[in-house]
Protein backbone atom coordinates (compact mmCIF):
# COMPACT_ATOMS: atom_id res chain seq x y z
CA UNK A 1 0.00 0.00 0.00
CA UNK A 2 2.81 2.49 0.74
CA UNK A 3 4.36 1.80 -2.97
CA UNK A 4 0.64 2.41 -4.32
CA UNK A 5 0.87 5.64 -2.14
CA UNK A 6 4.17 6.19 -3.15
CA UNK A 7 3.63 5.34 -6.76
CA UNK A 8 0.03 7.37 -7.07
CA UNK A 9 1.74 10.56 -5.17
CA UNK A 10 4.82 10.06 -8.26
CA UNK A 11 2.37 10.18 -11.03
CA UNK A 12 0.49 13.21 -9.46
CA UNK A 13 3.50 15.10 -9.44
CA UNK A 14 4.54 14.27 -12.87
CA UNK A 15 0.97 15.26 -14.26
CA UNK A 16 1.48 18.48 -12.03
CA UNK A 17 4.68 19.20 -14.35
CA UNK A 18 3.65 18.33 -17.72
CA UNK A 19 0.74 20.49 -16.87
CA UNK A 20 2.76 23.64 -15.91
CA UNK A 21 5.35 22.85 -18.72
CA UNK A 22 2.42 22.94 -21.20
CA UNK A 23 1.02 26.32 -20.10
CA UNK A 24 4.39 27.56 -20.19
CA UNK A 25 4.91 26.47 -24.21
CA UNK A 26 1.56 28.43 -24.27
CA UNK A 27 2.33 31.81 -23.10
CA UNK A 28 6.30 31.55 -24.85
CA UNK A 29 4.85 30.33 -28.46
CA UNK A 30 2.92 32.31 -30.12
CA UNK A 31 -0.12 29.98 -32.59
CA UNK A 32 0.19 29.67 -35.92
CA UNK A 33 -2.44 32.21 -36.47
CA UNK A 34 -1.42 35.17 -34.46
CA UNK A 35 2.24 34.38 -36.66
CA UNK A 36 0.22 34.94 -39.88
CA UNK A 37 -1.77 37.66 -38.96
CA UNK A 38 1.63 39.76 -37.79
CA UNK A 39 3.00 38.54 -41.26
CA UNK A 40 -0.16 39.75 -43.12
CA UNK A 41 -0.27 43.17 -41.64
CA UNK A 42 4.11 43.58 -41.94
CA UNK A 43 3.59 42.89 -46.05
CA UNK A 44 0.72 45.81 -46.89
CA UNK A 45 2.01 48.46 -49.23
CA UNK A 46 1.41 52.20 -48.11
CA UNK A 47 -0.88 53.77 -50.23
CA UNK A 48 1.18 56.41 -52.70
CA UNK A 49 0.37 60.06 -52.59
CA UNK A 50 -1.30 61.11 -55.96
CA UNK A 51 0.78 63.33 -57.89
CA UNK A 52 -0.99 66.84 -58.84
CA UNK A 53 -2.50 67.46 -62.40
CA UNK A 54 -0.35 69.58 -64.47
CA UNK A 55 -2.82 72.90 -64.96
CA UNK A 56 -3.07 73.36 -69.14
CA UNK A 57 -0.94 75.53 -70.50
CA UNK A 58 -3.33 77.73 -73.10
CA UNK A 59 -2.22 77.78 -76.81
CA UNK A 60 -1.66 81.50 -77.97
CA UNK A 61 -4.28 82.54 -80.42
CA UNK A 62 -1.99 83.15 -83.88
CA UNK A 63 -1.56 87.05 -84.79
CA UNK A 64 -1.78 87.59 -88.29
CA UNK A 65 0.67 88.69 -90.24
CA UNK A 66 0.22 91.92 -92.38
CA UNK A 67 -0.50 91.04 -95.66
CA UNK A 68 1.23 92.25 -98.81
CA UNK A 69 -1.98 92.84 -101.54
CA UNK A 70 -0.64 93.74 -105.25
CA UNK A 71 -3.32 95.57 -107.24
CA UNK A 72 -2.33 96.21 -110.86
CA UNK A 73 -3.97 99.46 -112.74
CA UNK A 74 -4.36 99.75 -116.29
CA UNK A 75 -6.10 102.37 -118.40
CA UNK A 76 -8.87 102.70 -120.57
CA UNK A 77 -9.73 99.51 -122.33
CA UNK A 78 -12.03 99.78 -125.83
CA UNK A 79 -12.27 96.20 -126.85
CA UNK A 80 -14.46 96.93 -130.08
CA UNK A 81 -14.44 98.98 -133.45
CA UNK A 82 -15.95 102.59 -133.32
CA UNK A 83 -19.70 101.93 -135.17
CA UNK A 84 -18.46 104.01 -137.79
CA UNK A 85 -15.82 101.65 -139.57
CA UNK A 86 -16.91 98.30 -137.64
CA UNK A 87 -15.41 95.35 -139.69
CA UNK A 88 -13.08 97.80 -141.71
CA UNK A 89 -9.90 96.40 -142.69
CA UNK A 90 -7.59 96.78 -140.11
CA UNK A 91 -9.72 97.58 -137.30
CA UNK A 92 -10.16 95.75 -134.10
CA UNK A 93 -12.73 93.76 -134.98
CA UNK A 94 -11.11 92.44 -137.76
CA UNK A 95 -7.82 91.91 -136.29
CA UNK A 96 -9.77 89.50 -133.52
CA UNK A 97 -11.49 87.90 -135.68
CA UNK A 98 -8.06 86.57 -137.13
CA UNK A 99 -6.31 86.73 -134.41
CA UNK A 100 -8.31 84.87 -131.19
CA UNK A 101 -9.60 86.36 -127.72
CA UNK A 102 -5.86 85.68 -126.32
CA UNK A 103 -4.29 88.14 -128.47
CA UNK A 104 -4.68 91.44 -127.50
CA UNK A 105 -3.33 91.34 -123.79
CA UNK A 106 -0.81 88.25 -124.46
CA UNK A 107 2.12 90.78 -123.66
CA UNK A 108 0.66 91.63 -120.48
CA UNK A 109 -1.06 88.69 -118.86
CA UNK A 110 2.27 87.73 -117.48
CA UNK A 111 2.16 90.59 -115.27
CA UNK A 112 -1.49 90.99 -114.44
CA UNK A 113 -1.30 87.05 -113.59
CA UNK A 114 0.90 87.72 -110.80
CA UNK A 115 -1.13 90.41 -109.19
CA UNK A 116 -4.02 89.56 -106.64
CA UNK A 117 -6.48 91.69 -108.32
CA UNK A 118 -6.64 93.85 -111.91
CA UNK A 119 -8.60 96.58 -112.45
CA UNK A 120 -9.16 98.08 -115.84
CA UNK A 121 -11.18 100.86 -116.82
CA UNK A 122 -13.59 99.38 -119.65
CA UNK A 123 -14.29 102.14 -122.01
CA UNK A 124 -17.49 100.56 -124.09
CA UNK A 125 -19.94 98.44 -124.14
CA UNK A 126 -21.61 94.87 -123.92
CA UNK A 127 -24.59 94.07 -125.80
CA UNK A 128 -25.85 93.34 -128.68
CA UNK A 129 -28.65 96.05 -128.99
CA UNK A 130 -28.74 98.74 -131.63
CA UNK A 131 -30.29 101.79 -129.85
CA UNK A 132 -27.50 103.89 -129.60
CA UNK A 133 -26.67 107.69 -128.71
CA UNK A 134 -25.82 109.89 -131.99
CA UNK A 135 -21.94 110.92 -131.54
CA UNK A 136 -18.85 110.34 -133.62
CA UNK A 137 -17.66 106.92 -131.23
CA UNK A 138 -19.87 104.60 -130.39
CA UNK A 139 -18.47 101.04 -128.55
CA UNK A 140 -20.59 97.91 -128.45
CA UNK A 141 -19.22 94.32 -128.56
CA UNK A 142 -20.68 90.99 -128.23
CA UNK A 143 -20.69 88.90 -125.22
CA UNK A 144 -18.10 86.32 -127.01
CA UNK A 145 -15.12 89.53 -126.35
CA UNK A 146 -15.37 89.56 -122.32
CA UNK A 147 -13.18 86.15 -123.03
CA UNK A 148 -10.11 88.36 -123.47
CA UNK A 149 -10.83 90.01 -120.04
CA UNK A 150 -10.68 86.71 -118.38
CA UNK A 151 -7.73 85.76 -120.96
CA UNK A 152 -5.68 88.72 -119.86
CA UNK A 153 -6.44 87.90 -116.12
CA UNK A 154 -8.71 91.23 -115.12
CA UNK A 155 -10.58 90.78 -112.62
CA UNK A 156 -12.64 94.06 -111.88
CA UNK A 157 -13.66 96.47 -113.98
CA UNK A 158 -14.81 100.27 -113.54
CA UNK A 159 -17.90 101.29 -115.68
CA UNK A 160 -18.17 104.86 -114.73
CA UNK A 161 -16.83 106.99 -118.15
CA UNK A 162 -18.41 108.40 -120.84
CA UNK A 163 -19.10 105.14 -123.15
CA UNK A 164 -20.76 103.12 -120.55
CA UNK A 165 -24.25 104.57 -121.62
CA UNK A 166 -23.30 104.52 -126.06
CA UNK A 167 -25.93 102.17 -126.24
CA UNK A 168 -28.25 103.90 -123.81
CA UNK A 169 -29.47 102.22 -120.55
CA UNK A 170 -30.08 98.07 -122.33
CA UNK A 171 -26.76 98.51 -122.87
CA UNK A 172 -25.05 99.34 -119.56
CA UNK A 173 -27.46 96.69 -118.32
CA UNK A 174 -26.13 94.30 -120.71
CA UNK A 175 -22.46 94.93 -119.78
CA UNK A 176 -23.27 94.40 -116.29
CA UNK A 177 -24.95 91.19 -116.82
CA UNK A 178 -22.08 90.27 -118.82
CA UNK A 179 -19.35 91.31 -116.26
CA UNK A 180 -21.36 88.89 -113.77
CA UNK A 181 -21.65 86.07 -116.17
CA UNK A 182 -17.92 85.88 -115.68
CA UNK A 183 -17.05 87.36 -112.46
CA UNK A 184 -15.81 90.38 -113.35
CA UNK A 185 -16.74 92.65 -110.28
CA UNK A 186 -17.80 96.18 -111.72
CA UNK A 187 -18.58 99.18 -109.93
CA UNK A 188 -19.60 102.68 -110.85
CA UNK A 189 -20.75 106.02 -109.43
CA UNK A 190 -24.43 104.01 -108.65
CA UNK A 191 -22.73 100.46 -107.11
CA UNK A 192 -20.29 99.42 -105.51
CA UNK A 193 -17.64 96.67 -105.80
CA UNK A 194 -15.80 94.11 -103.44
CA UNK A 195 -13.09 92.03 -103.81
CA UNK A 196 -11.94 89.86 -101.32
CA UNK A 197 -8.09 88.86 -101.05
CA UNK A 198 -7.03 86.42 -98.44
CA UNK A 199 -9.44 88.07 -95.48
CA UNK A 200 -8.59 91.83 -97.27
CA UNK A 201 -11.64 93.39 -98.41
CA UNK A 202 -11.13 96.12 -101.71
CA UNK A 203 -13.69 98.21 -102.31
CA UNK A 204 -13.77 100.31 -105.46
CA UNK A 205 -15.77 103.20 -106.96
CA UNK A 206 -16.20 105.09 -110.04
CA UNK A 207 -16.49 108.51 -110.71
CA UNK A 208 -17.77 110.00 -114.20
CA UNK A 209 -16.26 113.63 -113.74
CA UNK A 210 -16.59 113.91 -117.83
CA UNK A 211 -20.47 113.35 -118.43
CA UNK A 212 -21.00 115.78 -114.97
CA UNK A 213 -20.85 113.76 -111.60
CA UNK A 214 -18.88 115.01 -108.74
CA UNK A 215 -16.90 114.46 -106.02
CA UNK A 216 -20.14 114.59 -103.28
CA UNK A 217 -21.49 111.54 -105.34
CA UNK A 218 -18.80 109.62 -104.11
CA UNK A 219 -19.08 110.51 -100.24
CA UNK A 220 -21.42 107.88 -99.88
CA UNK A 221 -20.05 105.29 -101.72
CA UNK A 222 -17.16 105.78 -99.77
CA UNK A 223 -19.42 105.41 -96.24
CA UNK A 224 -20.79 102.29 -97.60
CA UNK A 225 -17.61 100.65 -98.36
CA UNK A 226 -16.97 101.34 -94.90
CA UNK A 227 -19.43 99.84 -93.73
CA UNK A 228 -19.03 96.87 -95.63
CA UNK A 229 -15.70 96.22 -93.78
CA UNK A 230 -13.30 97.14 -96.48
CA UNK A 231 -9.67 97.39 -95.91
CA UNK A 232 -9.07 99.21 -98.83
CA UNK A 233 -10.78 102.13 -100.94
CA UNK A 234 -9.58 102.54 -104.46
CA UNK A 235 -11.25 105.58 -106.66
CA UNK A 236 -11.74 105.39 -110.41
CA UNK A 237 -12.35 108.62 -111.69
CA UNK A 238 -13.07 109.23 -115.63
CA UNK A 239 -12.08 113.23 -115.57
CA UNK A 240 -9.83 115.51 -117.59
CA UNK A 241 -9.33 116.83 -120.94
CA UNK A 242 -8.21 114.85 -123.89
CA UNK A 243 -4.65 114.64 -124.94
CA UNK A 244 -3.17 116.92 -121.85
CA UNK A 245 -0.22 115.85 -120.10
CA UNK A 246 -0.70 117.65 -117.08
CA UNK A 247 -3.94 117.32 -114.48
CA UNK A 248 -6.62 119.96 -114.56
CA UNK A 249 -6.74 122.32 -111.10
CA UNK A 250 -10.22 120.31 -110.80
CA UNK A 251 -9.19 117.13 -111.18
CA UNK A 252 -6.29 118.01 -108.37
CA UNK A 253 -8.49 119.35 -105.77
CA UNK A 254 -11.45 116.37 -106.61
CA UNK A 255 -8.16 114.14 -105.98
CA UNK A 256 -7.08 115.65 -102.57
CA UNK A 257 -10.59 115.85 -101.44
CA UNK A 258 -10.80 112.41 -102.28
CA UNK A 259 -7.92 110.67 -100.40
CA UNK A 260 -9.02 113.56 -97.39
CA UNK A 261 -12.44 111.34 -97.14
CA UNK A 262 -10.66 108.43 -96.68
CA UNK A 263 -9.53 106.51 -100.42
CA UNK A 264 -6.56 104.98 -100.56
CA UNK A 265 -5.70 105.53 -103.87
CA UNK A 266 -7.24 107.40 -106.60
CA UNK A 267 -6.88 106.07 -110.60
CA UNK A 268 -7.75 108.73 -113.32
CA UNK A 269 -8.36 108.32 -116.92
CA UNK A 270 -9.90 109.78 -119.88
CA UNK A 271 -7.05 111.67 -121.33
CA UNK A 272 -5.72 109.25 -123.25
CA UNK A 273 -2.09 110.59 -122.30
CA UNK A 274 -0.19 110.08 -119.12
CA UNK A 275 -0.06 112.21 -116.70
CA UNK A 276 1.83 112.83 -113.41
CA UNK A 277 1.77 110.59 -109.88
CA UNK A 278 0.93 112.58 -107.02
CA UNK A 279 1.76 111.81 -103.57
CA UNK A 280 -0.52 113.15 -101.39
CA UNK A 281 -0.73 113.16 -97.55
CA UNK A 282 1.31 109.49 -97.85
CA UNK A 283 -1.01 107.99 -100.28
CA UNK A 284 -1.01 108.20 -104.64
CA UNK A 285 -3.23 109.97 -106.99
CA UNK A 286 -2.66 108.79 -110.70
CA UNK A 287 -3.80 111.22 -112.57
CA UNK A 288 -4.13 110.00 -116.07
CA UNK A 289 -2.68 106.08 -116.85
CA UNK A 290 -3.61 106.61 -120.57
CA UNK A 291 -5.32 103.73 -122.93
CA UNK A 292 -3.93 100.32 -122.86
CA UNK A 293 -5.50 98.52 -125.13
CA UNK A 294 -7.66 100.61 -127.32
CA UNK A 295 -9.97 99.62 -130.23
CA UNK A 296 -11.34 102.93 -130.97
CA UNK A 297 -8.82 104.26 -132.98
CA UNK A 298 -6.69 102.59 -135.70
CA UNK A 299 -4.02 104.59 -135.56
CA UNK A 300 -2.59 106.00 -132.13
CA UNK A 301 -0.69 109.59 -131.66
CA UNK A 302 0.95 108.95 -128.72
CA UNK A 303 1.00 105.05 -128.03
CA UNK A 304 2.76 105.24 -124.30
CA UNK A 305 0.44 103.40 -121.46
CA UNK A 306 2.34 101.78 -118.32
CA UNK A 307 1.26 98.68 -116.06
CA UNK A 308 0.97 100.54 -112.52
CA UNK A 309 1.48 98.38 -110.23
CA UNK A 310 0.78 98.95 -106.01
CA UNK A 311 1.27 96.72 -103.37
CA UNK A 312 -0.69 98.09 -100.02
CA UNK A 313 0.99 96.97 -96.84
CA UNK A 314 -1.36 95.75 -94.37
CA UNK A 315 -1.32 97.03 -90.60
CA UNK A 316 -0.33 94.42 -88.21
CA UNK A 317 -4.45 93.44 -88.09
CA UNK A 318 -5.10 93.54 -91.26
CA UNK A 319 -7.67 96.14 -91.34
CA UNK A 320 -6.36 99.07 -93.18
CA UNK A 321 -3.29 99.85 -95.05
CA UNK A 322 -0.04 100.76 -92.99
CA UNK A 323 1.92 101.90 -96.68
CA UNK A 324 2.16 101.72 -99.95
CA UNK A 325 4.80 100.55 -102.99
CA UNK A 326 4.26 101.71 -106.64
CA UNK A 327 5.82 99.99 -109.57
CA UNK A 328 5.82 100.99 -112.84
CA UNK A 329 6.04 99.09 -116.01
CA UNK A 330 5.97 101.37 -119.07
CA UNK A 331 4.20 99.99 -122.13
CA UNK A 332 3.28 100.48 -125.84
CA UNK A 333 -0.46 100.15 -126.59
CA UNK A 334 0.71 98.68 -129.98
CA UNK A 335 3.45 96.02 -130.57
CA UNK A 336 4.00 97.53 -134.11
CA UNK A 337 4.42 101.21 -135.01
CA UNK A 338 3.44 103.00 -137.08
CA UNK A 339 -0.48 102.18 -136.74
CA UNK A 340 -2.23 100.31 -134.14
CA UNK A 341 -2.68 96.50 -133.84
CA UNK A 342 -4.37 96.21 -130.71
CA UNK A 343 -1.67 94.03 -128.97
CA UNK A 344 0.34 96.47 -125.75
CA UNK A 345 3.62 95.36 -125.61
CA UNK A 346 6.20 96.62 -122.49
CA UNK A 347 9.36 98.86 -123.40
CA UNK A 348 12.79 97.95 -122.72
CA UNK A 349 14.15 98.76 -119.67
CA UNK A 350 16.82 101.64 -120.36
CA UNK A 351 15.26 102.55 -124.10
CA UNK A 352 14.21 106.58 -124.46
CA UNK A 353 10.82 105.31 -124.30
CA UNK A 354 10.98 103.50 -121.15
CA UNK A 355 12.41 106.98 -120.06
CA UNK A 356 9.92 108.99 -121.78
CA UNK A 357 6.79 107.18 -120.21
CA UNK A 358 8.70 107.63 -116.56
CA UNK A 359 9.26 111.11 -116.94
CA UNK A 360 5.44 111.85 -118.15
CA UNK A 361 4.94 109.83 -115.15
CA UNK A 362 7.38 112.27 -113.19
CA UNK A 363 8.34 109.00 -111.61
CA UNK A 364 11.44 107.36 -110.60
CA UNK A 365 12.19 103.52 -109.16
CA UNK A 366 15.33 101.61 -108.21
CA UNK A 367 14.88 99.55 -111.31
CA UNK A 368 16.75 102.54 -113.25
Amino acid sequence: MRFFRSSATLMIMVMFLSALSGGCNSIQTPSSETTAASSSESSVAPTPTPEPTPTPIPTPTPIPEPEHIKVSFIGDCTLADALAWSGAAGSFDAVVEQEGYGYCFQNAASYLSQDDMTLANFEGTITDSTSHLTKEFVFGAPFEYTEMLTNGSIEAVNLANNHSYDYLDQGLQDTEDAMDAIGVVWSNQHSVAIYEVRGVKIGMFGIDYVSGDSTSMAYPLIDQLREDGCNIIIASCHWGVERDYSPRDSQVVAGHDLIDYGVDIVVGTHPHRLQPIEEYNGKYILYSISNFCFGGNTGLSDPDSCIVQCEFVMNEDNTSVADYDLNIIPFCQTSTRPGNDYCPIPYEWGTDDYYRVMERLNWSQEDE
